[in-house]
């Protein structure tokens, strides 16, 4: 007797449900070049699903068109997803987890309620809060130089532990891809733009370039103008 779920073809019925629906319930995401908001836009490409980019400026919190980005999200901060009903969902590791579960059949977390899925959050809390907050004071020109040192010194503690935990595995999770994987690059990317070695850490080194070749990492880099269009 097969068991609900275990049929041949579940996952491609589920998914075109869901491609089903996303077509009636495009989603929106607002975003900046290079920004944090890129770990959501390629966790959209990677699902699958239809979304619409909307550039806001972080620096005049403006759309391209001149809208007043406060109007649209109170905290001025990308990314912010935008669903056909209205709905809108802020801060990074919330977004992705909501894209994620989506498409379950893609795999890009673990089942709600695990304890997979507790050391996804895990990872995702670890990256918001020890290093993308880390990279905040290097790109405040006000920041002063002898705290730039101390921040890049802190970065490079919490990188020796990403090192450590990358021992052995393709992706912070294992062998698997997941969401956290996509804002782990995304906040490395800054490195070396403030002045973050990388270079000593082969595992991360590895772990960049397996994430840089991934289809979806170059469609999203692309759209956002950070690499060139292949030939």
């Amino acid at each position: 007797m097969l068991l609900i779920g275990s049929a041949p073809g579940f996952a491609r019925r589920y998914a075109f449900r869901a491609r089903l629906f996303f077509r009636r319930n495009s989603l929106k995401l607002y975003y900046s070049n290079g920004a944090c908001s890129l770990s959501p836009h390629i966790v959209l490409r990677e699902a699958g699903l239809p979304f619409d980019l909307v550039r806001a400026s972080t620096k005049t919190h403006a759309l391209d068109d001149g809208t007043d980005y406060y109007t649209i999200n109170p905290k001025g901060s990308v990314p912010l997803l935008e669903l056909d009903n209205g709905e809108r969902l802020s801060e990074g590791p919330a977004i992705v987890q909501y894209i994620a579960d989506q498409v379950p059949a893609k795999n890009l977390a673990p089942a709600n309620g695990t304890f997979a899925r507790a050391r996804l959050q895990e990872w995702l809390n670890f990256i918001t809060s020890e290093l993308h907050k880390g990279y905040s004071p290097l790109f405040n020109p006000k920041t002063p130089d002898e705290y730039k040192t101390i921040a890049r010194e802190n970065l490079a503690k919490r990188y020796a532990y990403v090192e450590s935990q990358l021992a052995g595995k393709q992706y912070t999770m294992g062998d698997t891809f997941s969401v956290a994987d996509a804002y782990l690059f995304t906040v490395s990317t800054w490195a070396k733009h403030v002045g973050v070695d990388l270079s000593g850490l082969p595992n991360v080194q590895a772990f960049m370039a397996r994430m840089s070749a991934r289809p979806a990492v170059i469609a999203a880099l692309t759209a956002e103008g950070l690499i060139k269009a292949a030939a």
